[in-house]
């Protein structure tokens, strides 16, 4: 939800001047009117570049063109509804609703993105409407949104909302943070942003690599690139069933994901087709030739100097031997040699996850943001 409306509902544009449309995204391999329907995406697209270079100065946080073209043709495990809204011929924000088709099916993720000089005119709630609307035909009862705040945002003040969790806080002025309470959204979880400058220093992994090995001699290191091997495919959709379970979500309504090899593999190839490329180090137990660790580093050619952190997980009866900062240090060292152009790493954490924290923070990540996790309970 990126400052829609401020608090409040304003007044909508006058009847029939703000139309939202369906964008209608092509299929892989062709067999619609591409040019056609690409031309909407790619306004949409177009806004969302614009909104991040104006937060951040960057596209770091922004899925490319073919990132996106994949993500929004939605998988079988969840549904993606992209809306552009305009005024006359004018293309002036746009929503969005996902729809998980697996598990979490009572929840909906909502987006909504206003250029701003068209904000403070109702288009931010008529945009959040509708998607409301869509999430509500499919029966969802829960819906979840995000915004992320740089550390020097404009607006800040020194009114703080705390998180239901308990644990983070986000500036109650911020535009963001009013559109959402005024549309009756709770703040349930707050994340810290966190960035790591590239190379990091070579003595620096070497000596953190050291100390952890010496709690470790119980687990051996294993890594490949984008595609799991067969022998390992069962053992990572494992994980990532603990990952959605063991990771901290607050108050969210988010429920245990149910991943198998079949899955894990549809979402590999749809990484590789939005031109995505991975690296993941895990770690295995001696013993039982388990995996209980793993960590993955993505890199897009279109964004070669940015490296983005995703998933990394413990698995709680293996936490104490330094797993975590084994894998991450090994995985740092495989992805500079790997992606030699990226000179930074960005990474997401709950606030509550003081652990993950200590580790990125001895790695040398330095804070970037805060991000809000909200969620609406429908009656």
């Amino acid at each position: 939800m990126d400052n829609p409306d401020p608090a409040g509902v304003p007044p909508l544009p006058a009847p029939g001047a703000l139309v939202i449309s369906a964008v209608v995204i092509p299929p892989a391999g062709g067999g619609q009117d591409a040019a056609g329907t690409l031309a909407h995406f790619r306004e949409c697209q177009a806004m969302r570049a614009a909104e991040d270079m104006a937060v951040w100065g960057n596209l770091d946080r922004c899925l490319t063109d073919r990132e996106a073209l994949e993500y929004w043709r939605g998988s079988r495990s969840e549904e993606r509804q992209l809306f552009l809204a305009r005024i006359g011929s004018e293309a002036v924000g746009l929503c969005s609703v996902t729809l998980p088709l697996r598990d979490n099916t009572a929840t909906a993720g909502i987006d909504v993105l206003v250029v701003p000089h068209r904000r403070r005119g109702g288009i931010g709630h008529a945009l959040l409407g509708h998607a409301e609307a869509v999430a509500r035909t499919r029966g969802r009862s829960s819906l979840g949104g995000f915004h992320e705040i740089p550390l020097d945002a404009p607006g800040g003040g020194a009114r703080m909302l705390a998180a239901k969790s308990g644990t983070g806080h986000l500036p109650m002025d911020h535009p963001a943070s009013a559109f959402a309470m005024s549309a009756g959204y709770r703040l349930e979880q707050v994340e810290r942003s966190s960035r790591l400058a590239l190379p990091a220093p070579g003595d620096q992994l070497a000596r953190l690599q050291a100390e952890v090995l010496a709690h470790a001699g119980g687990y051996a290191l294993t890594a490949w690139d984008d595609r799991c091997p067969e022998v390992l495919v069962a053992g990572y959709a494992r994980l990532k069933v603990r990952m959605s379970t063991d990771a901290p979500t607050a108050g969210m309504d988010w429920e245990r994901e149910d991943w198998d090899a079949a899955r894990v593999r549809e979402d590999e190839s749809a990484l590789a087709r939005g031109g995505v490329q991975s690296s993941v180090v895990a770690a295995v137990h001696r013993p039982t030739g388990e995996l209980v660790a793993y960590t993955v580093l993505t890199w897009r050619p279109e964004v070669p100097e940015s490296l983005i952190q995703q998933d990394t997980l413990v698995a709680a009866e293996h936490r104490g031997h330094r797993l975590g900062m084994l894998v991450k240090v090994a995985n740092l060292r495989r992805a500079q040699e790997k992606w030699p152009p990226a000179r930074s790493v960005l990474t997401w954490n709950a606030s509550e996850n003081q652990h993950m924290l200590a580790i990125n923070t001895a790695l040398g990540f330095k804070p970037a943001g805060y991000e809000g996790e909200w969620q609406k309970r429908l009656g």
